[in-house]
């Protein structure tokens, strides 16, 4: 599987951020060119989506702990 293809639904946060720095990083210092650093943004934003999903996830589960 293609590093563009990976399946971000399976990724946990950590993995998530991890990749998510690495694309920033790859973006920032020029090292590919302006069509990857288009794929890896579309990329970048699919990963934000899915952290966002992630924390909504855990602040609702910290908010019904915090009621019982």
């Amino acid at each position: 599987m293609a590093e563009k293809d990976i399946d971000i639904n399976g990724l946990s946060f950590e993995q998530a951020i991890k990749k998510l720095t690495d694309i920033v990083g790859k973006i920032e210092n020029g090292s590919i060119s302006l069509e990857q650093s288009i794929s890896q943004y579309e990329q970048g934003m699919s990963l934000i989506k899915h952290c966002r999903g992630i924390l909504q996830k855990a602040e609702k589960k910290i908010e019904e702990i915090s009621k019982k």
